[in-house]
């Protein structure tokens, strides 16, 4: 048990019944990136729905739940590939960020990655995300493996890509 804000939280294994909770944390999280990309249709018509391809990913250790008060607030999972682990998702209901459930899922799935034998640990935020980015390098994830580059072959009218990125002395958008 784990004190947060005066109160204890808990984190556990995910289980079947948890299943509403973590699907409502997933849509949440969908609609927190169609806001970061001012994108609607992010997600599809059901924002919540792509839990259930994750729930079977075969590369699927986990997930944890954070439970606080009796009600699950947090879900966060590693996907186990050879000697590397990705942290996919870590989501924190917006009525619960701020108090450190967060910080205590990555600092056990940091232990969970360490007792499987995990070489890589790593995180892939939506860019755009600066709290994200800036949590995650608290986190210690402080190292850049790969960039991502891609180009917006369908542009939305309305949607802007931010362009003051610079790497390797070259302007990107994001």
């Amino acid at each position: 048990m784990i004190e947060t804000a005066d109160k204890p939280l808990a984190l556990r294994r995910y289980q079947p019944s948890d299943y509403d909770a973590c699907r409502k944390l997933w849509a949440e999280l969908t609609e927190h990136h169609r806001q970061l990309y001012d994108d609607p249709n992010i997600g599809g018509d059901d924002p919540g729905a792509a839990i259930d391809a994750y729930l079977k990913d075969e590369r699927l250790r986990g997930p944890w739940v954070a439970v606080h008060e009796g009600r699950v607030v947090g879900l966060a999972g590693l996907l186990l590939e050879g000697e590397q682990a990705e942290i996919e998702p870590v989501i924190v209901t917006s009525a619960h960020r701020g108090q450190g459930i967060g910080r205590e899922l990555v600092r056990h799935l940091v232990e969970q990655a360490r007792a499987l034998e995990t070489r890589f640990l790593s995180v892939r935020p939506v860019f755009r995300n600066a709290r994200a980015m800036s949590f995650f390098a608290e986190a210690g994830f402080g190292l850049v493996g790969q960039v991502e580059l891609f180009q917006d072959l369908k542009p939305e009218a309305g949607r802007t890509w931010r362009t003051d990125l610079i790497l390797h002395g070259r302007p990107f958008g994001y």
